[in-house]
């Protein structure tokens, strides 16, 4: 599934995949404790049992408890040559918190999902 960017995004960015995370649960916020210290959500969804709690980059969540719930991939490319993927949790009302790279509960890359 193919979403456009808006204006506001780089040029260059495209979501390649929207994959379904299941119905949003509950959340907790905290606190890395690597340095550099980065305030995260652990965000509970119906599938927990595939995805485990998914860890995303945020003080808070303003998801809604029933919220379906979609990991996305974007590929940046901010020039001619090169580019990275990062990679969302959002849901249907265009609420997006960037995930990190590495998922914990699981002890997985966050790129292994897709």
């Amino acid at each position: 599934m193919f979403k456009k960017a808006s204006d506001s995004e780089e040029e260059g960015s495209l979501v390649t995949t929207r994959k379904f995370a299941g119905l949003f649960i509950d959340y907790r916020a905290t606190v890395t404790d690597e340095l550099p210290k980065v305030e995260v959500i652990w965000i509970k969804t119906s599938m927990e049992s595939k995805y485990g709690k998914i860890c995303a980059q945020s003080k808070t969540c303003e998801f809604s408890k029933g919220d379906r719930l979609y990991l996305t991939k974007k590929f940046f490319s901010p020039g001619m040559v090169g580019g990275r993927w990062e990679y969302y949790i959002e849901n249907d009302a265009s609420v997006v918190y960037q995930l990190t790279e590495y998922q914990s509960d699981k002890k997985v890359l966050t790129e292994t999902w897709f």
